[in-house]
Parts: structure tokens; sequence; C-alpha cells
């Protein structure tokens, strides 16, 4: 929701931009901070949901670790000032140099995805002189339902280690003398919102657990991934819930005394904080379609274009009891694809109304590009009013 006040400060601003909540995201953060607690839970931010330098303070100051997936990424953790022993780096390709500056900032661990990644990172950590903690990262064939271009934990996914390379790959741990087995990790999907999935999650992460642990490897860490998902469709109902989704690994993973459950939280904890703010540029009304042009695209949010998500529109200018329009709400970039949404019904739109589409706090501002030489986008916070 936003206030009269809002409104009439981004009126002055130019558009588009990035508007971040940060009262909403550190109330976020607390919740999920105390439904981890209760159990015990570790919670490392995934850094590729949003990188701003705005947002990483707010989550580095609750304790949170950091999950990465580039060097570029563990780069950025370390530089904002997360402990470089909470720091995990994941990723299905990552590069000798990525791998060495990692080892030289002696990070918690590597998520590693292949028998390949295993015999590398040992071969390079034992030109440093240096022991590298490893987690196998486990394919467990668990359907996440949701959109198939983010499922990650099926047999035709690309991401890590299939059940029926284990044997090998504990034959690696066990020659390798410069790595460190510290635990198993599990990912399988983004934008989940049935919890009985991650109950079938859990199942499996028990026996490959047991698998490891009757092989003499003993299973320190169990990292159950992320993929917690948001209400696109109700943006004010802002703060997921945590207690619910910890609960079910709570009540279904077999954790022993020696062992902690660790989580890669992205979505959940930002997704809500942020809307892109813009204006319109023109009205096309015709026949079979009316059009809103925004001076927003693809550019500055890539996501309906990549995924087909949704993301509510609203007309800020505009009363909510003003007449309803059904609109193609398009960006200016040159391509077809450049939509934000179909037959949105909203209300009757004129050029310069302001306008949000909410829920952008996840791969919103991360993804942004200039192509077409558009401007690099800019953000505001709620502090800046």
């Amino acid at each position: 929701m936003f206030s009269d006040k809002d409104i009439a400060h981004f009126s002055n601003l130019e558009t588009p931009f990035y508007y971040y909540d940060l009262n909403l995201l550190r109330e976020t953060l607390k919740v999920c901070s105390e439904a981890a607690s209760t159990y015990n839970f570790h919670v490392h931010y995934a850094m590729k949901a949003n990188f701003n330098d705005k947002v990483l303070a707010q989550v580095k100051q609750i304790g949170f670790g950091a999950d990465a997936v580039s060097g570029g990424e563990v780069r950025k953790a370390i530089e904002s000032g997360f402990a470089n022993d909470k720091v995990v780096f994941a990723g299905v390709g990552k590069s000798d140099k990525e791998i060495n500056y990692a080892l030289d900032q002696d990070i918690f661990c590597f998520n590693v995805e292949s028998l390949q990644e295993l015999q590398v990172i040992n071969q390079l950590a034992e030109k440093k002189g240096k022991v590298a903690k490893v987690a196998i990262r486990i394919n467990p064939n668990v359907d996440a339902h949701t959109h198939a271009n983010i499922t990650t934990g099926l047999d035709e996914n690309k991401f890590g280690i299939n059940s029926w390379d284990m044997p090998a790959c504990a034959d690696i741990l066990n020659v390798s003398a410069n790595l460190e087995f510290v635990g198993i990790h599990f990912h399988i999907g983004s934008q989940i919102t049935n919890l009985d999935v991650y109950k079938n999650l859990c199942v499996r992460v028990n026996e490959f657990a047991a698998w490891f642990e009757d092989r003499g490897l003993s299973v320190k860490v169990l990292n159950v991934g992320g993929g917690l998902g948001i209400d696109y469709h109700n943006p004010n109902a802002q703060i997921p819930n945590f207690e619910a989704y910890f609960k079910i690994f709570a009540d279904f993973l077999e954790i022993k005394p020696h062992q902690e459950v660790h989580f890669e939280l992205g979505r959940a904890l930002v997704g809500q904080s942020s809307s892109l703010i813009s204006r319109v540029l023109y009205v096309k009304n015709g026949k079979k379609k009316n059009f809103i042009v925004l001076d927003a695209g693809m550019t500055e949010l890539m996501r309906p274009a990549l995924y087909q998500a949704y993301h509510q529109i609203e007309n800020l200018s505009q009363q909510a009891h003003a007449e309803s329009v059904k609109y193609d709400v398009v960006g200016p970039i040159c391509e077809s694809t450049d939509c934000f949404g179909k037959e949105v019904l909203m209300q009757e739109a004129f050029r310069n109304d302001l306008i949000a589409i909410r829920s952008t706090g996840a791969y919103g501002e991360v993804m942004a590009s200039n192509y077409n030489l558009r401007d690099a986008i800019v953000t505001v916070t709620s502090e800046d009013i």
C-alpha cells in the first residue's frame, strides 16, 4: 500500500525507479529470524534475489549468512560485511578463478554439483595448501510443482549430483586429502507455495544423510535450500508464513544432535519489499486491444518476459472508484515480449499517470539490463521520503 505522501513524492521523481520499503524489509527479516531461532535453524540469504547495497545492509544486520552462486556474489557478500565463515558458494559452473578466490577467502563451504568439480576443488586447494569444506548438492528428483523454468530438483535438471553417482562421490571424498566433507545440500526450485512439497524433500534428505553416515562420512550440515514463494496476487499480504515453513522441517527431518539445518532464502525475504514505479507514456485505444505504454520495460523487469510471471499492476494516480478498463500493459523496448500483463483490469489511465508494478524485490533490479542502450535503473527507499 502507498500513502498519499509516497505518491506525492513519487510524482516529483524521474521514472522508472525501484522503490524499496525498508521498514517492511526489516520486519520480514525479523519475523523470519525469530521463526528460525525457534528451531536453531541457520539462514543464508540467496544473493541472486537482490544485491542492492541497502537491502544487503539490512540482511547482514539481522545476522544471516550469504548464499552465492558466482564468484562475483562471493566477493559482493564479503565486501558487504558478511562473515567469511557464513558464506556458501553454490552453482553448477564454478570457474577455477572463482574457486581460487573463494578458497583465498576461507568461506564456510562449497556446495558441489558434479564429481569433476569435487576433483577440481581438491586440486586447486592442494596447490594453495588449503583444505576446502564441501557439501554435496544432491538432485533428489522431487517435483516442486512450480514453473518449469525455475524447477531445479528433477533428474532432467542440470543441478546437483544424481543418486547413481553417489558411490563414486563417496570414493572421491575418501581419497581427497584437501577436501573436508561437511554435509549435503538440496534445492528443488523457486516460488514454491505448496508446503507439502517440502515433506517429500525431507524424506529424501533423511535417506541421503543416512547413506553417507553409513559409509563413515559424518553429515554435519543438512542444507535444504530455499524456494519459499510469495503471494504475487496479494502483495499486501506481505510476510510469508515462516513459522509454518520451518515447522515442516522440524517435524519431518531426522536431525541428529551433531547436525545443523541450513536454509537459503531469497524471494521470501525481499520479494514484497519493492515495487517498480513507472509512468504512462502513451495510451493507445483500439478496436480489439487497449494499450498502456510505460517508460519501464523488460530491461527494468525481466520476469514477465522470461517466465510469463504475474505482477499486480496499480494506477497510483487515479482513484479506486474510477472507471475500469482492460489494458495490455507494455514497455518501450523493441520486442513483442516487452509486456507486463495482458487484459489487466485497472482504472482508466492517462498520460503521465504513475503506475506501480508490485512484488519486484526479488529478481527485479538484479536482472536489469541496458538493452536498447537504456539508462541504468535507479532506486529510491522509504528513508528517502
